[in-house]
This record gives C-alpha cells, structure tokens and sequence, in this order.
C-alpha cells in the first residue's frame, strides 16, 4: 500500500468512527426535513451556480458524499441518475437512510476515492466536491486524474470548499483570538487526534486523522495538468465551515470559500 492509501484509509476509520457521533446530532432531524419534498440543504451560491451549469436530467456524481444530503438535494433540483462515493460505511448507511425518508433514488458506494472502480468511468455530465473534501486529499494529481475519468466529454466539475487562506488562523467560536500563526505556504501535514465532532465542537480521543494544506494554485493546476478547463473561479467571503467564527466575527475581510467549475 503507498502512502497515499495509508493515509487515506486511516482517515476513513477516523471518519467512520465519528460518524455515530454525528447520526446522534443529526440524523433524525435530517429524515425528518427530507420527508418534505421541497427541502434542500443547498445554499443560494450552490443552487444558482449548480442551474447555471444545469442538472436537468443530469447523471451526477458527488465526491465524499458524506450522509447524502447534498446529492440528494442535487436529485430534487432535476437530476436524473446521481451516485454519491463515501470512504465511511457508517456514513453510507445514514445516506440511504435519508434518501429512503427522501423517496430518493440516489445511490451511494462505498470506496476509497482513489480507488473508484473502472465502471464509472466516463458515466457522469456532473461531478460535485463540497466543503472538507480536498484537504483529505494527499495527492490532487491522482484526484483529479480519477474525477477528470468519470466526467463525460464536456462534462462539469462543481467545487464549493472553504477556501485555504483560513488554514493560517486557529479556529475557534465567535470571541476567540484571531492569531495568523502559519504560514499560506506550509507543505506540513496535520496530524490530529482529538475527534470530528464539528457539530458540538466536543473533543474525544479518536483515531490520528491527517489533513493538508493546498494552495489555491495546487487546486488549479492540479486540475489544468489533467486536462480540465477552468470556467468559473470566484472567491467568496461566506463562511461555511463549522470551525472559524473568530475570523468571520473579529479577522479582516479575507476570502472564507471559493468555487471553482471546470470542464473536460
């Protein structure tokens, strides 16, 4: 096994232990809003940059789906077939507990993302990327050469993620200090132990999970190296991750997301 998959798998069993953590915050309540069939969890930046590039009967693919809230979200907006790729078995159990609340069609695979299967492979018009999907990644070069292959000729890819410029600042709620303590060009990974319960803020003793720090400019040309285009980059000053309130409340105006809308 290299290094990548080394990493990659031990952060799936620190993913798939927290996610009894995270059914017990959100699961009932997430069946409950999806039995509603006009519910979505997608923000405005999301659902208009999504109906300009166009779902309407659109086979999808979501990278790290998580519990499959957005890709069934994605479903609601027109999409027609949409396969969600989660590391966590935990996760995929929630994902079709949802969608069956949901009377979702949406189907959801269990795998390492770097070791999508073949069959895939040139089956989607759309693949999606959400928030704290690439800083899990070790190696952009082989995600993106994996995404670029599941993307039909001419197909899309939608990334919405924090942007890296947060990386530098200690997250923290609202009234914590805002500290700029590293460095925009740290190539060190993060190797953490104290638990993913972004809901709660808890900390518990979990398995080591390792994050990474990718420039903007990685991201991109990452993506150029494959072959994609890019067709939209907008940075945002909207936070949405679960984890810097200090510098939303008190830092200065920086960049908090960004979208980025390739194509094949």
């Amino acid at each position: 096994m290299d290094d990548t998959h080394t990493v990659t798998e031990a952060n799936r069993a620190a993913w798939n232990e927290a996610a009894p953590i995270h059914e017990a915050q959100n699961l009932h309540q997430l069946k409950t809003d999806f039995a509603n069939p006009r519910h979505t969890c997608l923000d405005a930046i999301e659902v208009n940059e999504l109906n300009r590039i166009g779902v309407q009967n659109k086979s999808v693919a979501q990278i790290c789906c998580n519990n499959g809230r957005e890709l069934i979200s994605v479903e609601r907006m027109g999409a027609a077939k949409c396969v969600g790729f989660e590391g966590a078995e935990a996760f995929v159990d929630q994902a079709y507990q949802i969608a069956e609340a949901a009377g979702s069609q949406c189907s959801f695979v269990c795998t390492n993302i770097y070791d999508i299967e073949q069959q895939y492979e040139q089956q989607f018009d759309l693949v999606t990327i959400t928030i704290g999907v690439l800083c899990w990644m070790p190696d952009l070069e082989r995600l993106f050469q994996k995404l670029a292959r599941l993307m039909k000729p001419g197909a899309a890819l939608f990334i919405y993620e924090q942007h890296p410029i947060i990386d530098m600042v200690e997250p923290g709620p609202a009234d914590h200090p805002v500290h700029w303590d590293y460095s925009y060009f740290s190539t060190e990974p993060w190797v953490e132990t104290d638990g993913l319960d972004y809901y709660s803020g808890k900390s518990y003793q979990s398995k080591p999970l390792t994050s990474f720090h990718h420039k903007l400019s990685d991201i991109i040309t990452a993506a150029l190296e494959c072959g994609l285009s890019v067709e939209k980059f907008e940075e945002l000053p909207g936070h949405i991750s679960n984890n810097w309130w200090n510098l939303e409340s008190q830092g200065p105006r920086v960049p908090m997301s960004f979208i980025l809308t390739l194509r094949r």
